[in-house]
């Protein structure tokens, strides 16, 4: 039922390019800064031309996008958000459902055969079914509440790790064709697929209208950012801003305090 999500390693070399020399990227300041880890360093690539330029190296925190990766919490994940929107219409219908079988079939004494009530009773061929699945079956689960946050992290890493992650200045474009979409991703070797986050949901009219009809590049904002969407897509684009609220979240409830309000048993109407 569920499809095995195979995460794919790819041998990538090196490629040394020059920075720009018109982009000044200031350092960034990390958020509870690591003791023990020295922060990944990545490339900030522009999105305005098709033609790749790197503007600078950013540093990404290594708590969120450098974990050891666990591929069971990275399963469990998938696993959840495939089963919290399947439901089962599997119905059978019991005896008081099964048509017909309304009088008594024969006396109950006198004939010398067995007490019966119906002919739709389970005992008869063509009635009710015991305990059989009725329908809609929801498969609804909640996943403990760091579970999730750990498949996230692992995610983000091994998307890193297989450098399949790349961060842009913003999605600003000169326009919104979407053969220059095409064109950019076909030149940057980013993959079939791509998913683009940014920080807002409410994105740039050129990008959002490029990226329309296009099935195999989405865009999505940064609150809506989930496992199952990073494995599907080959390549993961994250705006700075993104990486920037990412992070943000991700550290605060990795070192957050008090933890008993997120690891409270799940409740149905809880906000």
């Amino acid at each position: 039922m569920l499809s095995n999500v195979v995460i794919k390693l790819r041998i990538s070399f090196p490629v040394f390019r020059t920075l720009s020399s018109s982009t000044n990227v200031e350092p960034r300041q990390l958020p509870f800064p690591p003791k023990y880890q020295k922060p990944r360093q990545v490339w900030l690539e522009n999105f305005d031309t098709i033609e790749e330029k790197k503007l600078g190296i950013i540093e990404l925190h290594p708590e969120v996008f450098a974990v050891n990766p666990r591929i069971d919490l990275i399963h469990d994940n998938v696993r959840w958000q495939f089963l919290y929107r399947f439901v089962s219409y599997a119905h059978t219908k019991s005896r008081f459902e099964v048509r017909g079988g309304g009088r008594k079939p024969w006396p109950q004494k006198g004939l010398g055969r067995a007490r019966h009530g119906s002919i739709r009773s389970p005992l008869f061929r063509g009635g009710g079914v015991i305990h059989g699945p009725k329908s809609p079956t929801p498969h609804f689960y909640m996943l403990p509440f760091y579970t999730r946050i750990h498949g996230l992290t692992s995610a983000l890493s091994v998307k890193l790790a297989q450098d399949d992650l790349h961060v842009i200045t913003d999605l600003e474009i000169p326009t919104d064709e979407s053969n220059y979409i095409n064109e950019l991703v076909k030149s940057r070797n980013w993959g079939p697929s791509v998913l683009i986050v940014d920080d807002l949901d409410i994105m740039p009219r050129n990008v959002t209208a490029a990226t329309d009809t296009i099935k195999h590049i989405n865009l999505m904002p940064v609150y809506g950012l989930n496992v199952y969407s990073m494995l599907k897509h080959d390549t993961l684009v994250l705006t700075k801003s993104a990486v920037d609220v990412l992070e943000s979240k991700l550290l605060m409830h990795l070192h957050k305090n008090d933890v008993k309000p997120c690891t409270q048993k799940y409740k149905v109407n809880q906000v």
